[in-house]
């Protein structure tokens, strides 16, 4: 019947990135050792890095998709005041916040308000403060790690849209970081609050933490949170969850904090990107 069912484009992201969650999961050895063989071929992945470097290895695309790497792969950096890199990845737009408001793009920008779900707490902690975006191509490394030491007190799922936020999409749509579905995680420190921020896309199917499991997609596409008193505690390079297919991490900490030392630059898990003044 018209009107019986009516498919917009998130429902339409939604369903894509659903059943794409259900394709990478297929333990089926043809299909996903001819899967995992192509994407190695298109994307030029470096499996020398990986510790299991066939696709006959893997248990299923997902698995292969985020692997773990080597421990000498990705040495962490011995700077005391260094922050991390939480990921391989490009870094995209780096600074400071103007009172509430970050740049997405040149000439486009987005609220912490709108990013945060209107959280006072983290607008109190982040208003002009730092950010930094950080983008992963599907080639990269696909797990996340901390940044700095730190004890996890805080997390949301907030959901909404799954545009691509590949850098094409990021300068042609308003607020996409603050539209995406997203997940929050939120740590304590030495030297303040600051919050590692999971951005969705399309094909993203799963976002999941190391202490939660998966997160996202959600049963319900509801706000949910979750807090941690005594907060749980991480050492600078732990890992602290991973995406499925390439996404987008933002960091956000308090003003004064950090300076950022890169900027448009491909950068890789463990590699300083800011120093503490």
């Amino acid at each position: 019947m018209p009107g019986f069912f009516t498919l917009t484009p998130d429902s339409l992201h939604h369903l894509l990135s659903r059943l794409m969650y259900k394709v990478a999961r297929c333990p089926w050895r043809p299909w996903k050792n001819a899967l995992i063989r192509l994407f190695i071929r298109k994307y030029r992945v470096d499996m020398d890095l990986a510790e299991k470097s066939s696709a006959n290895d893997y248990m299923t695309f997902n698995d292969f998709f985020t692997r773990s790497l080597k421990p000498e792969a990705r040495p962490i950096s011995g700077a005391s005041n260094g922050f991390i890199s939480p990921v391989d990845g490009h870094t995209g737009a780096a600074g400071t916040l103007d009172d509430d408001r970050l740049v997405q793009a040149k000439g486009k920008y987005y609220s912490l308000a709108e990013l945060v779900h209107g959280d006072k707490d983290h607008v109190r902690y982040y208003q002009n403060g730092n950010f930094i975006t950080l983008y992963l191509s599907p080639r990269d490394y696909h797990r996340v790690h901390i940044p700095a030491d730190g004890e996890l007190v805080f997390m949301s799922y907030i959901p909404g849209r799954l545009f691509s936020v590949g850098p094409a999409h990021t300068r042609r749509i308003d607020r996409l970081f603050a539209r995406n579905e997203r997940v929050i995680t939120t740590f304590r420190s030495e030297t303040g609050m600051f919050s590692v921020i999971f951005v969705g896309a399309i094909f993203v199917g799963s976002v999941a933490t190391t202490w939660h499991g998966q997160v996202a997609p959600a049963e319900k596409r509801e706000y949910a949170s979750w807090h941690y008193e005594p907060g749980i505690s991480f050492a600078r390079g732990d890992e602290i969850g991973r995406f499925n297919m390439g996404s987008t991490v933002i960091l956000l900490t308090e003003p004064g904090k950090v300076n950022w030392t890169v900027s448009g630059k491909q950068v890789t898990m463990g590699q300083v990107i800011g120093v503490s003044p």
